[in-house]
């Protein structure tokens, strides 16, 4: 994977924005609780419905085809109280995922 790929979701692949999920798990986090296993974002593929976290989902959202995987990291670091080694190297091994199951492509 390129340093500098930017990347973008695949074109009609459908996916949703649980809402009420998400502001239930922003909620936890502002409280200091875990809301890593909290689903906030639905994939759908080959009738298969795959749930992303409140990160995986946010890193989702990203990925619009402007952003490569610093850019991410810089939008997403004042939202969430972590090391930025350690949002990078998640970011990261997420868009890895994403790119292996063909979810995202270079823009």
């Amino acid at each position: 994977m390129n340093e500098n790929t930017r990347w973008r979701r695949r074109p009609g692949l459908p996916w949703r924005e649980e809402q009420d999920a998400a502001r239930e798990a922003l909620a936890a986090l502002e409280a200091g609780q875990d809301a890593g296993g909290e689903g906030t974002l639905l994939i759908v593929e080959r009738g298969r419905v795959t749930e992303l976290n409140l990160l995986g989902g946010e890193i989702w959202k990203l990925c619009d085809g402007s952003r490569d995987a610093d850019a991410i990291v810089e939008t997403l670091l004042p939202r969430f109280e972590v090391e930025r080694d350690e949002l990078a190297a998640d970011v990261r091994a997420f868009l890895a995922d994403l790119a292996a199951r063909g979810w995202v492509v270079p823009a």
